[in-house]
């Protein structure tokens, strides 16, 4: 499983003291051809349970995350609400095309002050989707964390090296590591925004 080792890496990374400001930091990882990252957003009156249970709300993500064209929950008995989800996600990255994938998403409960939902891949299922909508995730898996007025959010990802071409790949991979930052700190600004409105 790769959630468990995950939330150790990103929880031996978290700071002393709750960042006034926007903070984030990546790190290679098992010769991943992508950093992981992290990082952490002070917004005002941020109801942690809110948000968390935003984040479980995987049938509204479109028009609450950005990029994100299409996500829907799907039965399975291997995951039930309302502590995991499974769900099928199509996000669009800008210039590049789409990811698609399905995933896994559970309450990991509280951690260091933070409620914590994750994420992580649910590998067969993604195989098996069509390249005709999308290039296919080799990984992904990430965290949100939130306590009152802070959130946190935790990434790595990459598509399957089959599914793009030399270009594209590069663009994917140590571009997407280059532009972490923004992207990290965009899907934080978003949720707080969700989070307010529920």
């Amino acid at each position: 499983m790769e959630l468990p080792g995950f939330l150790d890496r990103v929880l031996s990374r978290l700071p002393a003291s709750a960042p006034t400001a926007f903070t984030a930091t990546q790190w290679a990882h098992g010769g991943r051809p992508t950093d992981e990252g992290f990082a952490m957003l002070p917004i005002p009156g941020l109801d942690p349970t809110k948000a968390i249970d935003a984040v479980m709300d995987v049938d509204h993500y479109v028009g609450n995350l950005d990029h994100v064209a299409t996500c829907r929950s799907i039965k399975d008995p291997r995951f039930v609400a309302p502590e995991k989800v499974r769900f099928y996600q199509r996000v669009e990255i800008p210039m590049l095309g789409a990811v698609h994938h399905e995933l896994v998403l559970e309450r990991l409960g509280t951690h260091r002050g933070f409620l914590i939902a994750g994420w992580s891949i649910l590998t067969p299922e993604t195989t098996a989707l069509s390249t005709k909508d999308g290039f296919r995730s080799d990984y992904s898996h990430g965290l949100w964390f939130a306590s009152p007025g802070l959130l946190g959010y935790a990434l790595g990802s990459a598509p399957r090296r089959d599914d793009v071409g030399f270009l594209k790949w590069k663009a994917l991979t140590s571009g997407a590591d280059a532009a972490a930052g923004r992207v990290l700190r965009a899907n934080l600004e978003a949720l707080g925004r969700w989070a307010a409105r529920r």
